[in-house]
């Protein structure tokens, strides 16, 4: 095998990594964010795969402060402070290449381009060795290394679609050889770089200049000879031009301590490559991946994608392809952009399982292209497959166009197959299930500089293989979602779940934004304040975000008792400070406290201000496969963050309100969900007649534990009967218990005996689930959604006992899922056939939340009570709460 050194830029490829995976995706059960480590390792894995080199290093960046920050302090200038989220993944990256034997390199005051421009002279210099060099960077000053023997790898979109650049692909893209690149770059400018370049003047007049001069030295030596508007603003700007390709000329020999033979990929340390995995609880697909790349134990053929015999057609074609194909099922790929309730559809790519395939270009369309389309999306009969179809419901809906038909969305069939994966990324479900590499249907190379053309068949191509890629895994995911027990949860919940959510994000919540806009400034204004309390209690000012002046001001001059020891110091985090504010209330520590709170008060609302869209509404986007519970989550905004129970929280929601021509905003939720499925799950008789006198629930069961009658139930009595109930399906220990109530181990555990003894059906469902899911391998809940807990044998105790507290409450709070899916998919039926103009606006945990129509409200009312009620079978009735006023927050219960 021919030698090839694979060169990385770990700083750019992690941050890349980052933003394209969002972080709140991304955590281990301990709260340590793992995004850019699960991307970038992602990336490694598919190119030590794809390319099999023979020599590997990662570059990393050591600080922003270089060579070229010193000569010019504007360098780079712009750029966001980086993440602490991010930071804190760096060392994790720099542990997963040491388990992997990859060297990593380090070089202060220089940054990684410069290592990697200069092993790429040092392995280019050894023309006997035959060495074949890839760099793998997102930063564009590596195209200047491009050469006959050396190629970028460049990041198209996200972290899975490469670029190939060969002196060749320079060429044509640029207009110029990639060493006359950064002479490109000097004249046009780096925005990246906040490098200014001269204005007017675009890629293709500078790539003119440089090959009709020979180069940057000649065009400036002959500044004079070129004439017009654009050869004055060259002069005028003559001094950034120079300066810029000062800068972005990459230090070629760097005294690195290493050498090419150094670099040769050696054996993986598999102990701590699995320690770390766990560590870092990465399972599932890329786990698998790691292991067959760094380790493989058998030869698992990947195929380069699937041929497509399809084109783009023409227009006034599209109804006489659409008829050819009669009522086969189509994979279906929408390419556009989709996001706050709209979406716009630029294309859409169809394929068979026999080969054949088609794309429609949207804006091309005739009118009878357009009615063809229309025509086929909205036939029931005509049986279609797509990938993750919200989205492209939505660009589509926004195209005038409806979609029925959809048999099979191949994220949900994945994620009820296996609900803990971190992403269902199409092409990574490819390379799972199909062995099949896929190309990105976005392959428009959005973060390149001077992007002049586009590849449009080269696009739709991709798309085609994406569409016939999702028609392949659906009937791939079929046995398998069969195995796991969810076709009924797909086929009645999930998919039709779908076209509900499109909906409540098409219509959003309406926003009083001068109520929320006032929030901002008193929270503002608290913050400042707090701050300033904090510093009078000390004598001076601090940074009131840095945990090393805080550990200087706690426990150093203030003497207070000492949390847990970390490596950087005692821990300053939240949780170990809110602890320490109930042994010693000092007067910084509150106001330290309360200064972070409304810290994070204020940036919901400025998050919450940021996505009211032209029409004064909020369109959150709902997300069905995060939670492995089968929990709906939101994001842009997220509203399930905001405090329900705090008196901050509730004026929040006073910011969300009713919308024109509707009379008020009406919320239902189930009352104590969790513990009538307890009842239901347990069988236990007491809990059951607990909940049938229909009396206040906890007092109720606290007589009963404490033996008391109902009405001589105290507040303190009913507290800790609350804690224990509402605990217990999450796996409260008595030391757990204590710690809420704030009272000795040994009377929690007496509590707890207590409790058990009264209610001995409810102990031993909680042994048998455990138990059995040991046995199983999982747990489910009362739809038989499953969810697979592989650690409840592991050696680990931590994340055994981890492992079977998720035992504990997945039925439970997957069961509370499942039923308030099922009430909107009711709700969402019993409006649609009443005619009413009521509708959905949000679901946020338990509770819905529905605008009212003028005269509606006692029709909605009992439909949603009914609806609710109904949504499932349980030995406890299902109560159903429901309030109405003017905002969120008044229409409470």
């Amino acid at each position: 095998m021919r030698p090839r050194l694979l060169l990385l830029d770990g700083h750019s490829l992690a941050y890349r990594a980052f933003f394209a995976l969002p972080v709140e995706n991304f955590s281990t059960a301990t709260g340590q964010n793992t995004n850019a480590v699960y991307g970038f390792t992602s990336m490694l894995v598919n190119v030590l795969r794809d390319e099999q080199p023979t020599h590997v290093a990662v570059a990393f960046d050591v600080s922003r402060q270089t060579f070229r920050t010193e000569e010019y302090s504007e360098y780079k200038a712009k750029r966001n402070k980086t993440p602490g989220e991010f930071s804190s993944q760096l060392p994790l990256i720099e542990r997963m290449l040491s388990s992997f034997s990859i060297p990593f390199i380090k070089a202060p005051g220089y940054e990684a381009d410069d290592i990697i421009a200069t092993l790429v002279t040092q392995a280019l210099a050894d023309e006997e060795s035959g060495l074949e060099v890839l760099i793998l960077t997102g930063d564009r000053d590596s195209i200047q290394l491009v050469t006959d023997r050396s190629t970028v790898l460049y990041p198209m979109r996200g972290v899975s679609d490469l670029a190939r650049m060969t002196p060749a692909f320079v060429e044509d893209k640029y207009g110029v050889p990639p060493h006359r690149y950064p002479e490109l770059a000097a004249i046009v400018g780096e925005t990246s770089d906040n490098l200014p370049g001269v204005p007017g003047v675009g890629a293709g007049f500078a790539a003119k200049w440089i090959n009709t001069y020979d180069g940057l030295d000649n065009v400036i030596a002959q500044a004079d000879k070129i004439t017009g508007k654009k050869g004055e603003a060259f002069r005028e700007h003559l001094g950034d031009v120079i300066r810029n390709r000062r800068l972005n000329a990459l230090v070629r020999d760097l005294d690195l301590g290493v050498r090419i033979d150094d670099l040769v990929l050696g054996e993986w340390d598999r102990s701590a490559a699995l320690e770390l995995l766990d560590e870092l609880e990465f399972r599932g697909e890329l786990r698998t991946r790691i292991l067959d790349v760094v380790a493989p134990t058998e030869d698992t053929p990947v195929e380069p994608g699937v041929e497509v015999d399809g084109s783009i057609l023409a227009p006034d074609a599209v109804g006489a392809w659409l008829k050819e194909v009669g009522d086969a099922t189509i994979g279906l790929s929408v390419r556009g952009t989709w996001g706050s309730g709209t979406g716009r559809a630029t294309g859409l790519a169809l394929a068979l399982a026999d080969g054949r395939a088609a794309y429609v270009d949207v804006d091309a369309m005739s009118p009878a292209d357009d009615a063809a389309v229309a025509a086929w999306l909205a036939d029931a009969e005509r049986p279609k497959v797509l990938h993750n179809g919200k989205g492209p419901l939505l660009a589509l809906a926004a195209q005038g166009w409806s979609l029925a038909g959809v048999v099979e969305d191949t994220a949900l069939a994945a994620y009820l197959v296996a609900p803990d994966q971190r992403s269902y990324d199409l092409a990574d479900l490819s390379l799972r299930f199909l062995h099949r590499e896929l190309a990105a249907a976005e392959d428009d190379d959005q973060g390149m500089l001077f992007d002049e053309t586009d590849d449009h068949g080269g696009q739709a191509r991709a798309a085609m293989v994406q569409a016939r890629a999702a028609l392949d895994l659906s009937a791939e995911l079929a046995d398998e979602v069969e195995r796991a027990g969810g076709r009924r949860l797909l086929t009645d919940v999930e998919m039709p779940l779908v076209g509900v959510l499109a909906g409540m994000e098409q219509t959003g919540i309406a926003i009083d934004v001068d109520h929320l806009e006032g929030l901002e400034a008193h929270f503002g204004e608290e913050v400042r304040a707090e701050a300033e309390a904090a510093y009078d209690v000390i004598g001076k000012e601090i940074n009131l975000g840095s945990p090393k002046q805080l550990q200087v001001v706690l426990f150093d001059e203030l003497g207070m008792p000492k949390t847990k020891r970390t490596k950087t110091g005692y821990t300053t985090d939240a949780d170990a400070l809110q602890k320490l504010a109930v042994l010693s209330p000092h007067p910084f520590l509150l106001h330290l406290l309360r200064h972070r709170e409304v810290i994070r008060l204020r940036q919901t609302i400025e998050g919450l201000l940021k996505t009211i869209q032209p029409d004064g509404r909020i369109h959150t986007t709902f997300h069905q496969t995060i939670a492995a519970t089968g929990r709906l989550s939101s994001t842009e905004p997220n509203l399930q963050n905001i405090p329900v129970r705090t008196e901050e929280g509730r004026r929040i929601r006073e910011s969300f309100v009713v919308g024109g021509g509707y009379e008020c905003l009406m919320t239902a939720d189930y009352s104590q969900i969790e513990m009538r499925i307890m009842a239901h799950l347990s069988e236990d008789d007491a809990l059951i007649e607990a909940f049938r006198t229909g009396r206040d629930f906890h007092a109720e069961t606290a007589s009963r534990v404490f033996d008391v009658a109902p009405d001589d139930v105290t507040q303190e009595m009913r507290a800790k009967i609350k804690a224990m109930n509402y605990g217990l399906a999450y796996g409260l220990s008595a030391f757990g218990l204590s710690q809420q109530l704030g009272i000795e181990t040994g009377e929690a555990a007496s509590l707890m005996t207590e409790y058990f003894e009264t209610f001995g059906g409810i102990r031993d469902y909680l042994t048998g689930v455990v138990d059995e899911a040991r046995r199983s391998g999982f747990t489910e809940t009362i739809m038989g959604r499953r969810r697979y807990l592989p650690d409840l044998t592991s050696d680990n105790r931590m994340r055994r006992e981890a492992a079977e507290r998720m035992a504990l409450n997945a039925p439970i709070q997957g069961s509370a899922a499942d039923l308030i899916k099922v009430a909107m998919l009711r709700t969402d039926a019993a409006l649609r056939s009443s005619a009413m103009r009521s509708r959905m606006l949000l679901q946020v945990h338990d509770e819905l939340v529905l605008e009212v129509a003028e005269g509606e409200r006692d029709a909605l009312e009992a439909l949603v009570r009914e609806q609710m009620a109904g949504a499932a079978d349980l030995t406890v009735p299902l109560d159903v709460s429901v309030g109405t006023g003017r905002s969120w927050h008044e229409a409470a219960h």
